[in-house]
């Protein structure tokens, strides 16, 4: 992949063809089986697998993204957006049953669809590693047709235009009338995602609200945990505190929910990825992909909820995965500048600074590095360094920095819990914070970045460090940031609420349980 953004990039008509469902399985079960979970990954749980075939049952979009002028420099990396949309049909364009649509607190749509999940899912060549990172619904973005808007509703004005022009040809409704209108809405979306992240997209996999609740259902629930009790009954979220197994209408109430939580939009977020952190993670365990039931359950499910880009070649993708651990599925999200922004007629947004989306995109969906790989033999992971969660705060004029440097420490097994700006005067020069400066964890984070500085501060506990980078720093990572000087490209009026660039933590979807969130 290359993350130069071209604008004159084509996307090309669909072409008439015919699709072959003969795609039998291969003998070998197990390879079946490893294909299919690592699949289910790419695109948050949707299977494309039955037992002995494989992607017979799946809705084609009419959209075709060219890749033919990328060749030269691929780098065998995988792009694909993923949208999950507010719509109330099937991906058969069929309209859900009344019975459905109150099973999902779904209601009546007013329009055309918002797409209310965006993420960017990066797989490296070696299908190692999956990488997906989430944009807030309420971005404010440019758009050079419409203005500025928030990038939920880029498919829904693209859409409604192309509605609006075939109506006034006289074509009448029907399904052709939506393939076209559909069309028109994720070439736009595509287009918005490059503009603000500059990654170029290969494949586009939509899920309506159906898909969540018939995948969760398809495993048998899935694990969730909440810090706190909930009660909204706008999404329909009410759950205990504590760790719980959730149904399919449970499930899309959880990711559904944005009022009521400290941080609005990023909160749901957060929620949305442990979700789906727990659904892969389930996916792939042995109960799952050993259960023909469960499989079957799976492909139903994948039948009616998912609609794809045309030409995508699933097995080869699935076989390019087939060695993927969940350990290495990680969820995180573009950094935001504020959630309280103001747009243009007085609506809350969230506010971003395109460059600094545009160069975490480079370093989020990179490949690592053979030789900085945490748990490889020519770096192993530092138990001092993994055993501390390391808070990053850039303390100079320097944009940027504290990301590459936090980056960094995240390629040698760091936990990087935060990357945010200093509050001004606070700090002057480069150092590590800690409860303790003889902490053997903060020397060897302060050796490990050349030679910082400890101070100590007695309101950290044992187990927290700061790392600080001023415009003195020119320890290792420093070099990661360019020296150009980039323009900042803040589409709106940014709020109040952070005064800092924030980063969320990932989440992976290892471990042995839910992460517990808002």
């Amino acid at each position: 992949m290359t993350n130069t953004y071209r604008r004159a990039r084509h996307i090309e008509p669909a072409p008439v063809r015919t699709r072959d469902v003969r795609q039998s399985g291969h003998p070998v079960v197990k390879g079946i089986l490893a294909m299919s979970s690592a699949t289910i990954l790419a695109v948050s749980g949707i299977g494309y697998f039955s037992v002995g075939s494989l992607g017979g049952n799946l809705s084609a979009s009419e959209l075709s993204i060219d890749r033919t002028k990328r060749e030269a420099t691929r780098d065998g990396a995988v792009d694909i957006l993923l949208v999950g949309s507010d719509s109330r049909t099937d991906a058969q364009g069929n309209p859900l049953s009344e019975a459905e649509l109150a099973r999902l607190n779904a209601g009546v749509s007013d329009g055309e669809i918002n797409t209310d999940t965006l993420m960017v899912i990066r797989v490296p060549a070696d299908g190692s590693r999956a990488t997906a990172v989430s944009i807030p619904r309420d971005t404010y973005i440019h758009d050079d047709e419409y203005g500025n808007m928030k990038i939920n509703g880029v498919y829904a004005t693209y859409a409604g235009e192309k509605r609006q022009e075939l109506v006034e040809r006289g074509m009448a409704a029907g399904p052709s009338m939506e393939q076209q209108v559909a069309r028109a809405g994720q070439e736009g979306l595509i287009q918005a995602i490059a503009d603000l992240t500059g990654v170029e997209v290969d494949h586009f996999a939509q899920v309506g609200l159906l898909g969540f609740a018939l995948l969760t259902d398809a495993v048998g629930g899935v694990d969730v945990c909440l810090n706190e009790p909930v009660d909204e009954p706008l999404s329909g979220a009410r759950f205990p505190a504590g760790e719980q197994t959730l149904d399919g209408a449970q499930a899309l109430s959880f990711v559904r929910q944005r009022h009521d939580l400290p941080r609005g939009d990023l909160d749901r977020i957060v929620r949305q990825q442990a979700y789906m952190a727990s659904l892969v993670q389930k996916t792939l365990s042995a109960g799952t992909l050993t259960n023909p039931a469960k499989l079957r359950d799976l492909a139903n499910a994948a039948g009616r909820s998912v609609t794809l880009d045309q030409g995508w070649d699933i097995v080869g993708f699935a076989q390019q995965m087939s060695g993927l651990a969940g350990g290495n599925v990680t969820f995180t999200t573009i950094p935001v500048t504020s959630v309280n922004g103001v747009g243009d007629y007085g609506e809350s947004i969230v506010t971003v600074d395109v460059a600094q989306v545009q160069r975490f995109m480079e370093d989020a969906v990179a490949p690592a590095p053979e030789d900085t790989t945490p748990g490889s033999a020519e770096a192993p992971v530092d138990p001092l360094l993994s055993g501390s969660e390391i808070y990053m705060l850039n303390a100079g004029t320097s944009a940027g920095l504290a990301l590459a440097v936090g980056n960094l420490l995240g390629d040698l097994g760091g936990n990087v819990a935060e990357v945010s700006n200093a509050a001004p005067g606070i700090y002057s020069y480069s150092q590590v914070v800690a409860l303790n400066p003889q902490d053997p964890a903060a020397r060897d984070l302060a050796a490990k970045l050349g030679g910082l500085p400890i101070t100590s501060n007695e309101g950290l506990d044992s187990t927290s460090l700061i790392v600080v980078v001023a415009d003195d720093y020119t320890g290792p990572g420093a070099d990661r940031v360019s020296d150009e000087p980039e323009a900042s490209a803040v589409v709106g009026t940014p709020g109040e609420d952070f005064g800092a660039t924030q980063v969320g933590p990932p989440i992976d979807a290892g471990g042995s349980g839910p992460r517990c969130v808002n």
